[in-house]
C-alpha cells in the first residue's frame, strides 16, 4: 500500500544508544522527500507483577533533566538474545526478581515519526528474589518502588505517570486483569 521506495540511505550519526540516518524516499507522486530517522537496537519492557503488586524504579533521565517512575526496561544490545531473555535480564537487572513466567502483551513502535525503536512488552509472573545488578549510573541510583496496582492506576488516571512505556505497560497490565488473565 505504501508506495514509498527508499532511494538512498547515509549514517550522519553513530552513538552508543542511538544513530541517525538521512533517508531519501520516492513518494507514490514520482516525487523525492528526504526524511531524518532515528536509528535504535530496539528494547523491552517489564511488567513485573507480585500478587496485587507492580514493580516499578524510579530514576533520573537525561532526557527531561527529572526522576521519572518507570516500569524496567532496557536496550536490545545483545544481538542473538530473545525479547524474552532481555526481558528476564533486565527484571533481575533492575528489580531483583527472575520471573519464572513471562508472557508478551504487546509489541510497538515508540514514535515512529522519526525513530525506529521497536519494543517488546512483557507481563513478568512468578518473581523468584534475586540480587540486583544496575547498569550504569541512573540505575545504580534508582529506586525500586513496590505498589498496588490499584494504586499505580490511580497515578496513571491523575497524570502522575509520565513516561509513556510506563503508561502502555500499565494499561495492558489492567486490560489482563479486567479480562482475569492474571
Amino acid at each position: 500500500m505504501t508506495g514509498f521506495t527508499e532511494r538512498s540511505r547515509h549514517t550522519r550519526f553513530t552513538g552508543i544508544v542511538i544513530g541517525v540516518d538521512q533517508v531519501e524516499y520516492q513518494t507514490p507522486a514520482g516525487g523525492s522527500m528526504v526524511r531524518e530517522v532515528v536509528t535504535h537496537m530496539g528494547a523491552v519492557i517489564v511488567v513485573p507483577v507480585d500478587g496485587d503488586e507492580v514493580l516499578l524504579i524510579r530514576q533520573f533521565r537525561a532526557a527531561t533533566g527529572e526522576d521519572l517512575l518507570e516500569l524496567p526496561a532496557g536496550k536490545r544490545d545483545i544481538s542473538d538474545e530473545s525479547p524474552e531473555v532481555t526481558a528476564i535480564r533486565e527484571c533481575v537487572e533492575e528489580v531483583g526478581f527472575f520471573p519464572r513466567r513471562v508472557d508478551e502483551l504487546h509489541r510497538f513502535w515508540n514514535s515512529p515519526g522519526f525513530c525506529d525503536e521497536y519494543s517488546h512488552l512483557f507481563l513478568a509472573r512468578d518473581l523468584e528474589p534475586r540480587e540486583t545488578s544496575p547498569q550504569g549510573p541512573e540505575e545504580q541510583e534508582s529506586e525500586i518502588v513496590r505498589m498496588p496496582i490499584d494504586d499505580a492506576m490511580a497515578m496513571v488516571a491523575a497524570g502522575e505517570i509520565e513516561d509513556a512505556k510506563t503508561l502502555i505497560g500499565l494499561y495492558a497490565l489492567e486490560a489482563w486483569r479486567r479480562e482475569g488473565r492474571l
